[in-house]
């Protein structure tokens, strides 16, 4: 099956964050195979976490695939995970609402698959523009 949508594409939109962009990275192009894959990929230099959760709606399926892998463990950092990182604040929010204690925020540990600009310390990402 083909897919006709570009993962790469210049069109004036507005961020989550509110901000104007003149390009946008289109993640619904991606099949379930290519999420797969880039989970994969995560998981091949993430440290160890006690289980994965995504930030919704980019974020819901690449959760969804990486919880498969944690740990369980209540000494391992909780992992938020999202699609695009524009400035982080998604990511931060998501963080501070979680129902969890202080200490495991402070340990949180973040992945996204693009990041258009440096990502705070405890974000990674697996593709990172310059910045």
């Amino acid at each position: 099956m083909e897919n006709n949508t570009d993962l790469f594409r210049s069109i004036d939109f507005k961020s989550h964050a509110g901000l104007d962009l003149s390009w946008k990275i289109e993640m619904d192009a991606l099949s379930k195979n290519e999420w797969f894959t880039i989970a994969r990929m995560i998981l091949e230099i993430s440290p160890p976490f006690h289980s994965a959760i995504g930030i919704p709606r980019g974020g819901v399926l690449l959760g969804e695939l990486l919880n498969k892998y944690g740990t369980g463990k209540e000494e391992d950092p909780f992992c938020i995970v999202d699609d695009v990182l524009t400035t982080g604040k998604s990511m931060i929010d998501y963080r501070e609402e979680m129902n969890i204690e202080r200490w495991q925020k402070s340990c949180a540990l973040g992945w996204v698959v693009f990041a258009r600009v440096k990502p705070p310390k405890w974000i990674k990402a697996l593709f990172q523009m310059n910045s």
